[in-house]
């Protein structure tokens, strides 16, 4: 990790400048080497972590007996202002207050699912101009106190006479709040000089670039490469499907180009955007080989570029270790120790001192969190900002089965409904 990736960053328009000051204990939690411990929350942060019963509470008390708590995940690479629109009849609207109640939306979806920061591509210009990232910024307003969200502005053309209006636009987007410049250099004209004028805005306003390429073409990758080495507070890429489809040597050779130039990649799991055609996953074991940081997003949420995207950061730390054979550990780690450092947010750890940015999962172990990660709680600022329970019902059976239970409905079933059985928590 990067000297700069440490740094904490300065909030946008305020939106962290302020920390729930009241304490929480979270009790009796299971960390993934298998103790069992006590946290407890105060300022934002992380106070103290102690044996179970070891601490004491001092205001509110969250008992987290048969959870796994985890650092928060983070979502690099969300499309705030499409988001949700797969079923609208006729064309999408862009209207302003139709971008931030899809955008609130969305951050809410994955806030819920445990992402308590979030990077969202915007794109800007055209008839719309501005307004789309208006609206998110907006919504990043509302959102303050429950989740963190950053607008990543995306232009469509930044070279030739078209390009004028765009690269204007570009900066006049950092001058709103737009936190990263970003873009889809592969459907410019001139994709070299598209990456040469966001790299010149990001130099020049000091933030980072945040870029969509398949990275199918060998030789435009190492010439992006070339021009990215060094910059800071960074370069990011994603979702680099093509890296995949490339003959070997090909894509060790990137890999290692990407490395050389201190890039991230992030790569999307569960699917598609609409910054790249085609469909695919990055190789994740190739670019860690070579040392290029690797982090997952969830790209497209339930727009026409995957109309069923549940944008879950466990979903894809699942697929990683699922079909690219990454340990648990590893995996998780994707979504959030190495989201987090490709946003530019300060480590988690659950230890004290760090930020208070928590997520617990029903279960023992990660690889079961991994598997079956239904029951969620939270923790943004050091509060509990999301909740979701999830309840599995048996029906009675003959059959003697040793499942841990817990009480029977309160309400009578629904006439012709099936006789309550196990209640099993998940």
């Amino acid at each position: 990790m990067s000297a700069d990736s440490k740094q904490p960053q300065p909030p946008e328009d305020g939106a962290a400048t302020t920390a729930d000051s009241t304490s929480l204990l979270l009790s009796h939690a299971r960390l993934t080497d298998g103790r069992t411990v006590d946290v407890r929350l105060a300022g934002g942060r992380i106070e103290a972590v102690g044996t179970a019963g070891s601490l004491a509470a001092v205001g509110a008390r969250v008992d987290l007996a048969g959870y796994l708590l985890l650092p928060a995940a983070a979502e690099p690479h969300a499309h705030a202002d499409t988001a949700l629109s797969a079923d609208t009849p006729g064309p999408v609207s862009y209207a302003p207050e139709d971008v931030q109640r899809r955008a609130t939306e969305a951050a809410l979806l994955q806030l819920g699912h445990g992402a308590t920061a979030l990077r969202a591509h915007v794109r800007i210009g055209d008839v719309q101009g501005l307004g789309p990232l208006e609206a998110v910024l907006q919504a990043r307003r509302s959102l303050r106190g429950l989740a963190d969200l950053t607008a990543v502005a995306v232009p469509r053309l930044l070279t030739g006479v078209a390009g004028a209006d765009g690269l204007a636009m570009l900066r006049d987007a950092v001058k709103m709040g737009a936190g990263v410049v970003g873009g889809c250099p592969d459907v410019d004209p001139d994709p070299a000089g598209y990456v040469e004028a966001v790299l010149e805005i990001a130099a020049e306003q000091g933030v980072p670039v945040d870029l969509h390429t398949d990275a199918d073409d060998p030789a435009r990758l190492a010439r992006f490469a070339a021009m990215a080495g060094g910059l800071r507070p960074g370069v990011t890429v994603g979702p680099c499907a093509g890296l995949g489809r490339l003959p070997a040597d090909a894509a060790r050779r990137a890999a290692d180009q990407l490395a050389a130039a201190g890039a991230t990649v992030v790569c999307l799991p569960q699917g598609g955007c609409g910054g790249t055609e085609l469909r695919g996953t990055a190789p994740v074991r190739l670019l860690r080989a070579a040392g290029v940081r690797v982090a997952a997003g969830s790209g497209a949420l339930r727009d026409v570029s995957n109309p069923v995207g549940r944008g879950d950061p466990l979903e894809a730390a699942y697929l990683l270790a699922s079909l690219g054979g990454l340990p648990p550990l590893e995996a998780y780690a994707a979504v959030s120790a190495e989201a987090r450092a490709a946003m530019g947010l300060p480590e988690v750890r659950v230890e004290a001192g760090f930020p208070a940015e928590l997520l617990a999962v029903r279960g023992e172990r990660l690889s079961g969190v991994l598997s079956l990660a239904y029951s969620r709680i939270v923790v943004h600022r050091g509060r509990v900002v999301a909740r979701t329970s999830a309840v599995r019902e048996y029906c009675d059976s003959a059959a003697a089965l040793d499942l841990p239970r817990q009480a029977r409905p309160e309400r009578p079933p629904e006439p012709g409904s099936p006789p309550a059985g196990p209640v099993v928590r998940s």
